[in-house]
Formats: structure tokens, sequence, C-alpha cells
């Protein structure tokens, strides 16, 4: 089974599973279509962070982020969230398919290449495809900024039900499948991205370029009710997502609706506080393992009020992304988020590659005090934490959400929703979300509510001390999420009722 945003991305995964290929086969050719696709959430100028896990026992996560230049430039006291300024890391994404390929062949004898995998990807940047209604809205939603972004309006600025058709991407990818996907970072491919990147005024080289790599690491792990949750560790946000749910482990879940959804609020903010200390650990003393400490977590559930709302204590952060994710025949599995940052990254399209640079550098820190200060080489705070669910070290859930600090509460709704209330992936992804914060159409840092949730259940979290805002129901601003369940009767998936995606 696969899910994804995208019908034509899920398409290109399942005919990957039908052709005999492993899930990470599928999950490479899927998030090369969404670079095609959704170029407003992602692209090959963006990032992506994995898990990977199989029947065996086996599990280990892949972090496809990119690094601050090796020199950095003059950098303001505030970094920009666009343009040049904001280019500040490179990008890996391309660089974690490759080696998801490489573990694929080594662990599950995969065999497909990448020119089988780039295909469909290939032909849809070269034809064309019809932007669909999540494109359509971020295209209108930027459109007073767009005409200023350099190489934008030229590239994605189409009309009504036109074919979209990318050929200068298609050339990127022709290379690609020409010269092998480390091509973007030390061949011909590259030295167009180089070219651009520097003629567009950023910091990036060529050198920086070929330092990319994608890093293997251990997933962190939290026991939750009869399972075990994986998440990707430091820099990406995986250890607030384990806090939440092990605060929740703590504490029974309420069946009424009004005081179920307080305590997750709780668990959320509780979870938060420790959020500022996530940084690369290579370069800052980071310890996710004492996050999950029995005794914090503990001490963190006790906190909670039945009674009392507390105030929220965190500065927004926003991104959007794509989560797609893929279970094979052998019960290999594949858990994957890939990202540009904000809508359309950081606006600009490098030279003649059609690709969207990201400005995930303008998560970085200016304060050289701040674990997450921007030094050489270092890699951003990161937001990406896809997830699997293991039942007796087998993978029992994917999933994964879009939406930067709304990630881990969707998280928290969606995990409790499919393993305490029992509910199946399509029941779970519909249920009434909620997010804490800012958003582009509020700024206040009120707790937003879907008002499907109900008016008497909103009254009641009001009267709790939380500060409601209703949105309409299925709203993007609650992001879009998918899950495939796995079990010994076979598999079943969805993907968000609140975007175009499908599973299959």
């Amino acid at each position: 089974m696969v899910t994804s945003p995208h019908p034509l991305a899920t398409k290109a995964g399942a005919d990957v599973l039908q052709r005999g290929g492993t899930a990470a086969e599928a999950a490479v050719a899927m998030g090369a279509v969404l670079t095609v696709v959704m170029p407003h959430f992602c692209g090959l100028g963006g990032d992506a962070v994995w898990l990977l896990a199989d029947r065996d026992g086996w599990s280990t996560t892949l972090m496809g982020i990119g690094q601050a230049p090796a020199v950095l430039p003059d950098l303001p006291d505030a970094l920009p969230l666009r343009g040049p300024g904001a280019m500040l890391t490179t990008a890996c994404a391309v660089d974690s398919w490759d080696h998801a390929l490489r573990l694929s062949a080594a662990r599950w004898g995969g065999t497909m290449t990448p020119d089988a995998l780039l295909a469909a990807a290939l032909t849809l940047a070269r034809d064309g495809y019809r932007p669909g209604a999540s494109q359509r809205f971020w295209l209108d939603f930027r459109a007073a900024d767009w005409p200023d972004w350099p190489g934008f309006a030229e590239q994605f600025a189409t009309g009504g039900d036109d074919l979209l058709r990318q050929p200068q991407l298609a050339e990127i990818l022709s290379l690609l499948i020409r010269d092998g996907l480390r091509s973007i970072y030390d061949g011909p491919a590259a030295q167009r991205i180089a070219q651009g990147l520097g003629h567009a005024g950023a910091a990036l080289t060529a050198a920086d370029l070929a330092a990319t790599r994608c890093r293997e690491a251990q997933p962190l792990a939290q026991p939750y009710r009869d399972l075990t949750l994986l998440a990707p560790p430091p820099p990406t946000q995986g250890v607030t997502t384990l806090a939440i749910m092990g605060i929740l482990d703590r504490l029974p879940m309420p069946s009424d609706p009004a005081a179920r959804t307080h305590l997750l609020v709780e668990a959320v903010k509780q979870a938060f506080l420790d959020r500022d200390q996530i940084a690369d650990p290579d370069h800052a003393d980071v310890d996710p393992l004492a996050m999950l400490a029995a005794p914090r977590l503990d001490a963190k559930a006790a906190a909670i009020s039945t009674g009392r709302a507390l105030a929220w204590p965190q500065t927004f952060k926003h991104g959007d992304t794509v989560f797609f994710a893929a279970t094979d025949a052998k019960g290999c599995c594949a858990s994957v988020l890939q990202s540009t940052y904000f809508d359309w990254g950081s606006g600009c399209v490098i030279g003649d590659t059609g690709i969207i640079w990201h400005n995930r550098g303008a998560s970085f820190s200016t304060s050289s005090g701040h674990p997450n200060a921007i030094v050489p080489g270092k890699r951003p705070f990161y937001t990406l934490n896809p997830g699997i669910a293991l039942r007796h070290g087998m993978p029992h859930l994917l999933y994964g959400t879009q939406g930067a600090d709304g990630q881990p509460q969707t998280l928290a709704v969606l995990l409790t929703a499919l393993i305490d209330l029992g509910l199946k992936p399509a029941e779970a992804l519909a249920q009434p979300r909620f997010l804490l914060g800012r958003t582009f159409s509020d700024s206040r840092d009120s707790l937003k509510i879907e008002e499907s949730l109900g008016s008497a259940v909103i009254s009641t979290l009001t009267v709790l001390g939380h500060e409601t805002a209703a949105l309409p129901a299925l709203s993007p601003i609650f992001g879009c999420a998918g899950a495939i369940h796995i079990d010994v009767t076979g598999s079943s998936g969805a993907h968000d009722p609140r975007g175009e995606g499908t599973a299959l």
C-alpha cells in the first residue's frame, strides 16, 4: 500500500509495488513525482527525512538535511524569510533518495534503478500536468509576492486549466537519470545549480553542494500503550512528538471530547516547553533521551491541570511539506516527509534549472549562544518528523503530516484516534483537529479548533481558559496528514480529506 498527498504520486508508488519494487523504491518514485506536481511544498531544492523499518526488527532514520555553507556571508541580526538571503543551507532530498535505494538493495533485495523510478516524474515535468487545488490556492495566496521572485512568474504563473510544463526541471531529472542521483551534487547538474545559486546571490557554492550528505541515524523510541513509537532524532522535532505521546501514556484518555481535547492540548504545551533545546547534535549539547526520561515525563504529566489551561509558551515557526508512505509485500516500510520549508520555499528559481531552492536556513538563529545559532556546516532545527509505530517489533502504523509547529499537534490527534479510539485511518484523519499558535489567517497565539468539534465542546474549552478560535471544518490550516495501518489481515490507508491525497 502507498499513500501520498497527490494522486499522480500515489499512482507512481503503486506502479512500483505492482512491478515488485520495495517500499523504499516506491517512496523514491512518489517523492520524485511530488517534486514536480507539488512545487509549492517540495522539490529538488529541498530536504527529506525518512523512517525505514521491516518485520525483522530493523529500523533506521535517513536525515536528508542540508548544511550551512562552509563560508558564511555577512548576516543581518534577523535572517530574511525569502530570497537569496534565506538560502543558507544546501538541499539533501535527492541524496536521501540515493541512500534509501542503497539500503533497499542491501537489506530488502531492491533492484530498481533511478531511470525507472524517476520516469513518471520526468514525463510529468516534460509533458505537463494540471495544477491541483492546493497549488492553485498557494499561487493565489502569494499573488502579491511572487511577481518579485526571480524566475518564478515565467515558470509557475500559468492560467486556468492550462498544463504546467517544466522543461528545465525535466532536463535536470534527465541528467540525474543519466549520471546518477549524486550528480546533482558533483556532476553536470550540480554545475548548473551552483551557477544559478551564485547568480541569485546565495552564499552556497559548488563545494557546499559536493559536501552535502544524507546521514543515517538510529530512531528515537517511546512506548505508547502496547506500541513503540519511532521518530527521527535531533535536529528534528521528533523528540517533541514522542514527549507528547509519553506524557499522554501516563494518563487515561477521557471519553468526553472536551476533556480529551483539553488533555491533548495541555500535553502539547508541556512538551513544547523543551523544544527550544533541539538543535544539530554535532554543534550543540542536546540530549533527547533526557527529554524522554521517565521522571521528566512523569513530572510533565503531573503538571497538567484538568480544570485550567496553561498559557501557550512558544514562538511561531511555520513550514509546509508533503508526507508519503509505503509498505510492500514483504512488510518493509518507508515513512517520509519532503519539504522546501515555506510554501514556495525561498521563492527563487535557480538559474536555468527550474528548481525552487528552499529557505530552511531562515530557521537558524543569529544569537551566538543559541542552540540553533548558525555556524558553517551546521544543520538547522527541523520540523519534519515522520513516524512509524511498532507492535511486537514489527511495523503497525505509518504516519506523518504537513504543518511545522502543527506536526506534533496533528500527530497527537491522529495517533490517539488510531490507538486509543481504535479508528481506521480514514476515520482518524477526518477527526476534528486543533492548532496552537499563529497561522496565516490569525496572528494570535490562540487555540484554533475545527468547528466540527462542536460549539458545546468549544465553549467548554473556553471556560477552561483556552483562547479559542473556531475555523471551518477540514481547513488546510490544520495540515495534510496520511496514515497506513498494517496487521495480520493486511493494510488499510488514507490521506487527509483536507487535501487531494489518496492511498492505493
